[in-house]
Parts: structure tokens; sequence; C-alpha cells
């Protein structure tokens, strides 16, 4: 026994280099969620920052005394484009908290198809900017195009999910243990889904029916909730059924 712990004490020993390879993994998994940590804080930052530009297009209308209401009644497109927006943004936000609370580990492309979450949904005030003020101040012709500019924006916001959805799908290392790799599965079709329902709401709008366009852009907010939802109860209940399923 005494020649074994002698042995033992020998560097380079086995026993040693297992001690120092835990110390080292948990240092490095200490670093990923000091990484993840500011990650979640940089994009909670930019989402703050994304809704409260949504505000600045409501203004308190100039208008003459005894007018106010019909002036404030006037401005019901930028109410409709703010609440829109406001819905999708708020999705968006409440969305990418639960993805990454199954995440604990990072990696370079994962913050650049973070980035890209982050730049698409920087563009929806500009985007509801350019539906409120045609749908006030512009003809039938600028109302198309700004509906599709609408669109256009949520299909980018779609693809940048789905680029964030396969690349965690093909690297599932970044997940928690209990984390289940069939859930981002499911959320890619919601990806996908995205893109087939603005893509088909922009063309709506730009051939001619921009009201049905700015209908189906408030809807689609409560659909992806709805989904976001029935995702979770169904990862749910199928761990209860096989938890050995991943």
């Amino acid at each position: 026994m005494r020649a074994e712990r002698d042995g033992g004490d020998e560097p380079g020993d086995g026993a040693e280099y297992g001690v120092d390879a835990v110390v080292a993994d948990r240092v490095v998994g200490g670093e990923m969620r000091s990484e993840n940590g500011r990650l979640l804080a940089f994009s909670d930052a930019v989402f703050a920052i994304v809704i409260t530009l949504l505000v600045l297009d409501l203004r308190a209308p100039e208008a003459p005394p005894g007018e106010l209401a019909p002036a404030l009644l006037d401005q019901w497109p930028a109410y409709l484009a703010y609440v829109t927006s406001y819905l999708l943004i708020a999705v968006t936000w409440y969305n990418h908290k639960g993805t990454f609370r199954q995440i604990h580990r990072s990696d370079p492309l994962l913050h650049v198809t973070n980035l890209g979450v982050l730049f698409t949904t920087a563009l929806l005030p500009f985007a509801t900017a350019v539906v409120s003020r045609s749908l006030r101040h512009g003809d039938q012709a600028d109302e198309r195009i700004s509906t599709a500019i609408f669109g256009v924006v949520g299909v980018l916001i779609s693809i940048s999910w789905l680029n964030l959805y396969h690349h965690v799908v093909r690297n599932p290392r970044l997940l928690r243990p209990e984390a289940a790799l069939r859930r981002f599965r499911l959320e890619r079709g919601r990806g996908i889904f995205g893109v087939v329902a603005f893509g088909t709401a922009g063309l709506v709008g730009f051939l001619g029916s921009p009201p049905v366009a700015l209908g189906i852009y408030l809807l689609l907010p409560v659909v992806f909730a709805v989904s976001a939802t029935t995702v979770g109860e169904l990862h749910r209940l199928r761990r209860r059924g096989s938890p050995a399923e991943r």
C-alpha cells in the first residue's frame, strides 16, 4: 500500500491527472456558463432597446382645442402597427429565453446565429414605422410596399431562428443533459412555418390586399405563442412516456 501511495505521488500519475482533468472541466464549464450569461444579458439589452424604439412612433397629435379625440383616433394605423410588432418582439424574447434555458455551452457559431436573431428583430421598428406612415399618409401603392417590407422582415426573423435551431440540432453538446433534442427539431418546423406564413402575408399585401396582410401579421404572434406552448407540452408528454428518449 505504501508503494502504491508513493507511486501515486509521482508527477504525471493517472490519479493526479484525473483530478486535474476534473478541475479543468469545471473551470471550462464555469467559463461556458459565464459566456452564456453575457450572451443572454446582451440579447436582453437589445430586445429592450428594440421594444423601446417602437413607442417612438406613437406621438401626441397636434390638435386644436376640442379636436383631440378625432386626432387620436386618426392615428389608429400607428396603434395597430405598434401592437403587432410589440407582440412579435415579446414572443421572440420569450422564445429566446426558453431556448437558451436549454443551452449550457456556447461556441462561435452559436454567437453568430444569435446575432442574426438580434439583427433581424432590430429591423422591426423600421418596418413598423413604414407601415404606420403609409397607412396614414400614403396611397394604395405605398400600403402594398410597406406591408411587403414587413413580410420580408418577418421572413428574415424566421430564417434567423431556423439557422439557430439547425445549429443546435447539429451540435447537441451545447444542450443541457436533461434537454431534449427532439424539441429543437420541432422548433425548426416552427421556423419553416414562419418563413411560409410571413412570405405569404407579404405577397398578399403586395398583390393588392394590405388589410388582409395586416390581419395575418397581427394573428401570427398569437399562433407562435400557442405553438410554443404546444411544443413544450408535447415534449413533456413524450418524456413521461419514454424518459430515455432524446
